[in-house]
């Protein structure tokens, strides 16, 4: 069994590898953006992982939040957005949101309020604590995070059409296995 997926993991790795080289030439070119051009010059560093995740996600953050305005509904922030994508379905309070985005308190209570005056949010009573309330969506927010999964599926759809499906399908088990805890490692 271990030995399949080391397997499946290293021929997904390497459909990635030349999905990401191919990327990296698109990206360089100005294609999905300019960042690694330096002027001058026809080569440059090589992006590391943490740059390209976060381009990868600005790509996906671009992609729905203009596809989402694009249908008519109201344009939120990727601050916003990030809320929707950790509520629970039951509610969830400020200080778990804050915990699962990775940001403060008052970040996560800010944008839950600009969603609260769009009609997406509401704030309940936590019926196990007197002292905490839950962030829910309402029938609009409720309808437009549907809307957002399906589109989100949709933008899945078109990144496999453009760098492959085995590209894809990497990339996902990429991420979604146990990386375990961060490492505190050495300087070389």
């Amino acid at each position: 069994m271990a030995n399949s997926l080391v397997m499946r993991f290293l021929l997904d790795a390497t459909a990635l590898s030349g999905c990401l080289a191919f990327c990296r030439g698109r990206w360089r070119l100005g294609m999905l953006g300019a960042r690694y051009r330096t002027p001058g010059t026809m080569t440059a560093p090589p992006p590391n992982l943490p740059q390209l995740l976060t381009d990868a996600k600005r790509w996906f953050d671009d992609a729905l939040l203009s596809s989402m305005q694009a249908a008519g509904e109201r344009p939120v922030t990727v601050a916003q957005a990030a809320v929707f994508a950790n509520l629970d379905a039951g509610g969830t309070s400020i200080s778990e949101l804050a915990r699962r985005i990775g940001t403060t308190r008052q970040s996560v209570h800010q944008a839950v309020h600009g969603l609260i005056g769009m009609g997406l949010l509401k704030q309940v009573p936590d019926p196990t604590s007197a002292r905490s309330r839950l962030v829910r969506t309402t029938p609009a927010g409720a309808r437009a995070h549907e809307r957002a999964l399906r589109m989100i599926a949709t933008i899945e759809d078109v990144l496999a059409k453009q760098i492959g499906a085995n590209a894809v399908d990497a990339l996902r088990d990429g991420l979604d296995c146990n990386w375990g805890d961060p490492p505190l490692v050495q300087d070389r």
